[in-house]
C-alpha cells in the first residue's frame, strides 16, 4: 500500500492552500484597482471628446487597451488559482479518507463507519465565491459531560500503571461515549500509546491518525504525528514513516517532538 502520497498530500494541503489564498487575495485587490482606473479612463474618454484624443498620439486608448489586457490576464490567473485551491482541498480530503480506510484495514474489528469524521481542511468550510462569516467567540470553555472527566482519569490511570490492554479498551469506550468531547483527541492519543506498548502498531497508527486529524493544530498534534510515523515504521512502511516524521519538524519546528522525530528518522535510515 502506498500511504506516502496520501499522507504527504493530506499534511501539505493546508500550507499550500493558505499560500494560494493569499496570492489570490493580492490578485483580486489588483483587479479592483484596475477596474477603478478603467472606469476613470473610460469616463474621461467619453467626456473630453475626440479632439483631445488626437493629442500626443491618442495615448488614452492605448492605456485602455493595455489595462484591458492586464485585466484579462489577472482574471484568468485568479480563476486558475481559485480552481487550484479548491482542487487541493478536495483532493486532500479524499486522500485523508483513503489513508483512514487503509489504516482501518490493518486493524482487526475496525468499523470505518464508526470512526469520527475529521473536520474540513483549513478549518471551517467557506461559502463558494465568498468569505465565510467569522465564528462567534466562545463565551465559556468547553463543558464536560457528567462523568466524562472521571472516566478519562480512570482510563489514564490504567495507562500510568502499565495496564496497557485495559487502558486501550477504556479509552476506546471513552471515545465511543464522548466522540466530540474536549478530551476525545487526547484520549485517542493516549490510546495510541497504549496500543504501541502492546505492539499493536496498526491500531496505534489509526489512533494516532485520529488524534492528529481531529485537531491538527492542537496540543497533542506534534506527538500524535510522531507516534504515527513510528507506528508506520514498525509496520514496515519505511517511506511513509520517513515522510510523516519529516513533517513533524516542518509543521512544529519548536515542539519537543521534533527532536524525537529527528532521532526516529536516523533510526529508520531516512535520507
Amino acid at each position: 500500500m502506498r500511504l506516502a502520497l496520501a499522507l504527504t498530500i493530506a499534511l501539505a494541503t493546508p500550507v499550500a492552500a493558505q499560500d494560494n489564498t493569499q496570492t489570490l487575495a493580492d490578485i483580486r485587490q489588483q483587479l479592483s484597482v484596475l477596474n477603478v482606473e478603467m472606469q476613470q479612463l473610460t469616463q474621461e474618454l467619453s467626456t473630453t471628446g475626440a479632439p483631445a484624443l488626437g493629442i500626443e498620439g491618442t495615448s488614452f486608448p492605448d492605456r485602455v487597451i493595455s489595462l484591458e489586457a492586464q485585466l484579462q490576464a489577472l482574471t484568468s490567473k485568479a480563476e486558475q488559482l481559485s480552481f487550484r485551491v479548491e482542487s487541493i482541498a478536495r483532493d486532500g480530503g479524499n486522500r485523508i479518507e483513503d489513508l483512514r480506510f487503509q489504516l482501518c484495514e490493518l486493524t482487526t474489528d475496525c468499523d470505518l463507519g464508526a470512526l469520527p469524521t475529521p473536520g474540513p481542511l483549513g478549518g471551517a468550510a467557506q461559502a463558494t465565491g465568498g468569505t465565510s462569516a467569522p465564528a462567534p467567540a466562545p463565551t465559556d470553555a468547553p463543558q464536560l459531560a457528567v462523568g466524562e472527566q472521571a472516566e478519562f482519569g480512570a482510563a489514564r490511570a490504567l495507562l500510568d500503571q502499565g495496564q496497557n490492554t485495559q487502558a486501550a479498551q477504556a479509552l476506546e469506550r471513552f471515545v465511543a461515549t464522548y466522540p466530540t468531547g474536549p478530551l476525545t483527541t487526547e484520549a485517542q492519543f493516549l490510546r495510541g500509546q497504549a496500543l504501541s506498548r502492546e505492539a499493536d502498531h496498526a491500531g496505534a497508527a489509526r489512533a494516532y491518525l485520529e488524534a492528529f486529524s481531529g485537531a491538527p493544530e492542537g496540543a497533542v498534534a506534534p506527538d500524535a504525528l510522531l507516534g504515527l510515523g513510528r507506528a508506520l515504521g514498525a509496520l514496515g512502511q519505511r517511506d511513509e514513516a520517513c515522510l510523516t516524521l519529516s513533517e513533524v519538524g516542518i509543521r512544529f519546528p519548536q515542539a519537543t517532538a521534533t527532536g524525537q522525530a529527528n532521532s526516529a528518522l536516523a533510526e529508520f535510515g531516512c535520507s
